[in-house]
C-alpha cells in the first residue's frame, strides 16, 4: 500500500506563488518505483483534470492552461514530487490531488485547498 500526503496549499493573491509537495510512503522504496506522479485538481462543480505529470525518466506534461507557469518536479531519493505554482490566477482555486502510478496501479493523496484571491 502506497500512501500520499501533499503539503503546500492556502491562500494566495492573484499573480503569487505557492508549492506543493506530496510525500510517499509505505511499500515505496523510492520515487522511481512510481512510473508516473503527478497533480490533479477538481474546482467546484467541475470534473478532476490532470495538471501535470512527470514520468520516472522525467518527462513532463502540463495542462495548457497552466504551461509557462507552473513546473512539476520530483526527488526520487525523498519519494516527493512538486508542483512550483507561479502567475497564480483566480481560475487556478481548486483542491490539488496527488497521484501515482505504480505497476498499473493509481494511488491518490487527501488533496489540498488552493485559493486564488482576485
Amino acid at each position: 500500500q502506497v500512501h500520499l500526503v501533499e503539503f503546500g496549499g492556502g491562500l494566495m493573491q492573484a499573480g503569487g506563488s505557492l508549492r506543493l509537495s506530496c510525500a510517499a510512503s509505505g511499500t515505496i522504496s523510492s520515487a522511481e518505483d512510481a512510473d508516473v506522479m503527478g497533480w490533479y485538481r477538481q474546482a467546484p462543480e467541475k470534473q478532476r483534470e490532470m495538471v501535470a505529470t512527470i514520468s520516472s525518466g522525467g518527462r513532463t506534461h502540463y495542462a495548457d492552461s497552466v504551461k509557462g507557469r507552473f513546473t512539476v518536479s520530483r526527488d526520487n531519493a525523498k519519494k516527493t514530487v512538486y508542483l512550483q505554482m507561479n502567475s497564480l490566477k483566480p481560475e487556478d482555486t481548486a483542491i490539488y490531488y496527488c497521484l501515482a502510478q505504480i505497476d498499473g496501479a493509481g494511488y491518490w493523496g487527501q488533496g489540498t485547498q488552493v485559493t486564488v484571491s482576485s
